[in-house]
């Protein structure tokens, strides 16, 4: 009785806030009305150029790792109690691999995290993904310049271990204490029939798939990539027979349903709150090029010049804000040549990549406020601090 009233006061709530909205906002204005429509346009685009070939494919490999990673290899080497240096690299040069966005990294974080990682590794993953992506530093180095190229490459280095190492020890004892729980994780299968090397095809040919799907042009930066570029499609069809060839052979049905299932549990519960954040991230912030809310102008009007105030609006801004991968080069050119200072621009680049309105949403879900709020005013801060550090150098 007590649940179901809870669940009826929610809905009026819900309904209350639903009406104010209605009531009291402006939609006759044309600047209201121009920002609802971009909301909108900002949703469609993300559900047509991320949804299907991004998220999808990390979601399948997300339930994969539920359901048929071994839990106590996990902790093993992804642990709190993992050899710090063993347990840190493990999830940077894994996240810097799948070189993802902020939003596909999520339900691949949540994965690991839920089969035992540590705190500290799943949070130096979250970061790595989004962060080191080695032609989205190589176009910044061509684009904005070699010094602020390789101050992005080691910032975001140092930071998927800092940062997780950091997060590590402010919440070590609840960690310990969450992995000592049995009850906090899902089971999986673990007696499988399968050995290492046809359940690392396995896993290889998924996230085959989803790297080479989504391999994006160099812009004449690299031949080796731009080749790759040409025949992705040719790679992800091979990754993809690899796939199907794992499946008939390996998998039993009942495996495979399990599988569907854990695939389904992550897109329930992350797809309703990326959709909702990009909605109101595109109603504030709008698409690149494209004027909301809140206009780029004023933005850019406070990150000029290299104060602690600049490089933390800067890197504030780029926590809220939604970065596709590889769009934040051509953003960081235009807002560069409204004013911004290298500096606030160097904070945006390690901060925005790696955080959204939308992932923040979702990581919440997960972590709670606490270690949320923790993980993103880390970001900020240190963003902050070498942005300010390199508007001095530079």
């Amino acid at each position: 009785m007590a649940e179901k009233k809870i669940s009826i006061n929610l809905k009026l709530i819900i309904l209350a806030v639903v009406f104010l909205f209605a009531y009291f906002v402006p939609f006759g204005d044309v600047r209201v009305s121009r920002a609802v429509v971009e909301a909108f346009l900002m949703l469609s685009e993300y559900a047509r150029e991320h949804v299907l070939l991004c998220l999808v494919p990390a979601f399948f490999i997300a339930g994969a790792i539920m359901v048929f990673l071994n839990q106590q290899s996990v902790i093993r080497y992804l642990g709190p109690k993992a050899g710090k240096i063993t347990a840190y690299s493990v999830a940077s040069v894994s996240g810097a691999i799948l070189a993802v966005c902020s939003c596909t990294v999520l339900p691949l974080f949540k994965g690991i995290y839920r089969k035992g990682a540590g705190l500290g590794p799943a949070v130096s993953f979250l970061y790595s993904g989004p962060a080191i992506n080695i032609l989205a530093i190589v176009l910044t180095a061509k684009v904005l310049g070699f010094k602020i190229g390789i101050a992005r490459a080691v910032g975001a280095i140092l930071f998927a271990f800092i940062i997780g190492f950091l997060t590590h020890l402010i919440f070590r004892k609840e960690d310990e204490k969450r992995l000592t729980d049995e009850s906090m994780f899902q089971s999986g299968s673990e007696e499988l029939e399968r050995s290492l090397a046809q359940n690392i095809l396995y896993m290889l040919s998924m996230i085959g798939i989803l790297v080479f799907i989504n391999w994006a042009p160099s812009q004449g930066s690299l031949a080796i990539w731009d080749f790759i570029y040409k025949y992705k499609y040719m790679i992800t069809a091979i990754f993809a027979l690899l796939l199907l060839f794992a499946l008939v052979r390996w998998f039993r049905r009942e495996e495979l349903k399990n599988w569907v299932a854990a695939t389904r549990d992550f897109a329930v519960q992350i797809l309703p709150l990326l959709f909702g954040g990009v909605l109101v991230a595109g109603l504030f912030l709008g698409r690149p090029g494209h004027q909301a809310l809140i206009p780029e102008a004023w933005v850019a009007s406070l990150v000029g010049g290299n104060s602690l105030f600049a490089n933390f609006i800067a890197s504030m801004s780029g926590a809220l804000m939604y970065f596709a991968t590889l769009t934040e080069v051509p953003i960081m050119q235009g807002l560069l040549g409204a004013g911004m200072g290298r500096g606030p621009a160097l904070a945006l680049l390690l901060a925005g990549p790696t955080l959204s309105l939308p992932s923040i949403l979702v990581i919440n879900s997960e972590l709670g406020p606490k270690k949320t709020m923790t993980y993103v005013g880390l970001v900020i801060v240190m963003s902050t601090l070498a942005g300010k550090v390199f508007g001095l150098i530079s």
